[in-house]
């Protein structure tokens, strides 16, 4: 259940109006009271002989019978309490009780206080109430409304406790801004899954994912078919910017434009631009880093950025795990930018999880620790090389390497969502919960062709060498050798390790340091999570070439960067519960 309330006003009749009216949008039904400071108050909806202004007048008594200089000049309070979607409807009667303990909890209204406020709670809609109230008491005294919205919060948490509703985790003011009733009924109407609001502010986090400037930022937002209204200071500073779908449109027939800032916090231009900002002290951090690594060539396809991005989020987990709060936050939010770049470049099998899944880790992205950017450079130039390497193949390399990303992104979101609820971020941590569930099933779909591929190719292998990878299994992982040997994905893992001592390594010091990498008992499929780790710390190709040599089918040619040293974590050891 979701409390709001909204900006004061200093007309009553107004809010009434909208309240009893038809919407903006038509979407009101049934406008009625269900719960009121005097159980006589007059009902325009229901009572025919019933009018907009003597509820006014009854609401403003107090307000009109004190002095004009001492009414106060924004007199009206206005409060909605939503349900969830996947709540049942409650009746007039329940939602009258809520419409009581939500003026008392607030403050409009305590609990056998005889001089309370006057209020109101209107039902337009079968999820969600208004409460209208004056801020004058029948005392002549204002009501005590210090900390009004945390207490609404409260309140709601204990009503859903009651009511048997979905628990909504508690929010910290850094959420984006949900889409108005009206706005839901509109997008409902023309057909649409999601509101004008999500759908741009979708848009817009894919323009911004590793754009590096204001002016690619601003050419993806023109070539996604966006409307863009830019603000311009006399200077000609460039100040804002407001966005628009071209099928959006007013009862005037014009845009409905949204300002970035309206779309989500960190979509502002100000807060954008801090991406693009790249402090010394991460510079100087960044150019040390690249140093310690071999020099990688430019990005020459999908399968490449895929694995340049893999192990960019590799080192994203590390630096959640075990960097300072700034470092984690600006880490966890450039991973919203790797989600939408896949989201946008990957194959359409795995396009509507992925896309779900950077539609919920948005919310994960923001918190109240400011995120300390150019940290987080390796995450963003993964995403712009993502975008730029172009749309990936379902299959071959191009298929394989998006499965060891999804892969990996799976354990960043978990990470992520560890690291939110030690930090007791209720809503984040949720959210990055629900991405990771959306990730699992992208990988799922990711992964069906290249392991099916390599499970074909390792019950190929002769008796001699299935052998020799099962003794070498024993001996490195004897309490799990039987485990993984019963799992579907063990030809593929034996086949991995054939093709890592073919490439010239050590098969039993890979596998040993996979095996460190994280526990391994509880996964519901070792042998899947071990030949993703094989595969990239011994840069192999992602899907192995056929018996002749040839590329596998859809494969592209692609140079594999390098291997990235890995160390455990402890955010990913605590969720290894999966596939």
């Amino acid at each position: 259940m979701i409390p709001s309330i909204h900006k004061r006003g200093s007309e009553t009749i107004g809010l009434i109006r909208y309240l009893y009216g038809p919407g903006t949008d038509e979407e009101h039904i049934d406008p009625h009271l269900v719960a009121a400071f005097d159980p006589l108050t007059p009902d325009p909806g229901r009572d025919p002989e019933a009018t907009f202004g003597q509820l006014q007048r009854l609401l403003d008594q107090p307000v009109n019978a004190l002095p004009a200089g001492r009414r106060p000049k924004k007199h009206v309070w206005h409060l909605s309490v939503r349900a969830a979607p996947e709540d049942p409807i409650l009746s007039d009667e329940d939602w009258a009780a809520i419409a009581r303990r939500m003026v008392a909890a607030t403050g409009i209204a305590p609990d056998g206080d005889d001089a309370a406020g006057r209020w109101a709670a209107v039902r337009h809609a079968d999820d969600h109430i208004h409460i209208i109230a004056t801020l004058v008491r029948d005392d002549g005294r204002r009501p005590r409304l210090h900390n009004e919205a945390h207490r609404a919060q409260t309140e709601c948490r204990r009503i859903e406790a009651d009511y048997n509703l979905r628990r909504v985790p508690a929010g910290d003011g850094t959420a984006a801004k949900r889409p108005t009733s009206a706005e839901r009924h509109k997008a409902k109407r023309q057909g649409k899954d999601r509101a004008s609001r999500e759908e741009l502010r979708e848009t817009v986090r894919r323009a911004v994912a590793g754009a590096a400037g204001e002016e690619e930022f601003f050419d993806r937002l023109a070539a996604a078919g966006l409307l863009i209204r830019k603000r311009v200071a006399p200077s000609g500073d460039l100040l804002g910017y407001k966005v628009a779908l071209p099928d959006d449109r007013n009862k005037d027939g014009q845009p409905v434009f949204y300002s970035g800032s309206t779309l989500a916090p960190d979509l502002s231009l100000p807060r954008i631009r801090e991406r693009w900002v790249l402090p010394e002290d991460a510079a100087a951090s960044a150019d040390g880093s690249q140093r310690d690594q071999p020099t990688l060539p430019d990005v020459t396809g999908p399968a490449f950025a895929r694995r340049r991005a893999t192990a960019a989020t590799w080192q994203a987990l590390l630096i959640i795990d075990h960097g300072d709060d700034g470092a984690a936050a600006a880490q966890i939010a450039a991973a919203g930018e790797i989600l939408d770049a896949l989201a946008k470049t990957s194959a359409a099998h795995t396009r509507a999880e992925l896309r779900e899944a950077a539609f919920a880790f948005e919310r994960a992205s923001r918190s109240h620790i400011k995120a300390v950017r150019g940290h987080d450079r390796a995450l963003r130039q993964a995403a712009r090389d993502l975008v730029h390497s172009g749309p990936a193949l379902g299959r071959g390399e191009d298929g394989a390497t998006t499965a060891m990303l999804i892969d990996m992104a799976f354990f960043l979101a978990i990470a992520a969502a560890n690291w939110h609820a030690k930090k007791e971020h209720a809503q984040q941590a949720s959210a990055a919960q629900q991405a990771a569930e959306h990730l699992r099933a992208a990988y799922e779909a990711a992964a069906a062709h290249p392991m099916a591929v390599l499970r074909q190719r390792g019950r190929r292998l002769t008796p001699r060498v299935q052998q020799r990878q099962a003794d070498l299994l024993h001996q490195v992982l004897p309490k799990l050798a039987e485990r993984i040997r019963a799992e579907d994905g063990w030809p593929a893992l034996a086949a991995t390790l054939d093709d890592a001592q073919r490439a010239g390594h050590d098969p039993a010091a890979l596998l040993t340091d996979a095996a460190r990498r994280r526990e391994l008992d509880t996964a519901s499929s070792i042998s899947d999570v071990l030949v993703w780790r094989l595969r990239r710390s011994a840069h192999l190709p992602a899907l192995p070439e056929s018996p002749h040599g040839t590329p596998a089918r859809g494969n592209r040619h692609t140079v594999s960067p390098a291997p990235t040293t890995q160390v455990a974590t402890s955010a990913v050891n605590d969720s290894s519960r999966r596939r």
